[in-house]
């Protein structure tokens, strides 16, 4: 029990690094699978720590990922201005 927590917390990416990750996919956004898009990015991630990444991002619904495993960026900041402007019932 106590290697899962330290292995869990050796995986925790930094803001830097889903900043990172998150304008590598808007900028590639359609065109590569996550395997590929690692490969795009500027500095060296590990592969879980990216994959725990990928995992958030698409839990926060600003990416998504299609059935053949290529991920688009899906994050609209005019949306949700819109959304928060909006009249609470």
């Amino acid at each position: 029990m106590e290697y899962e927590l330290t292995n869990q917390i050796a995986r925790s990416p930094t803001l830097d690094t889903v900043k990172m990750v998150e304008r590598i996919i808007e900028q590639y956004s359609g065109e590569f699978n996550r395997t590929e898009l690692w490969r795009k990015l500027p500095k060296k991630v590990m592969w879980q720590t990216y994959l725990v990444i990928l995992d958030y991002l698409q839990s926060i619904n600003k990416v998504a990922i299609s059935n053949n495993g290529i991920i688009v960026y899906i994050w609209s900041p005019e949306v949700a201005k819109k959304f928060m402007k909006r009249k609470r019932y």
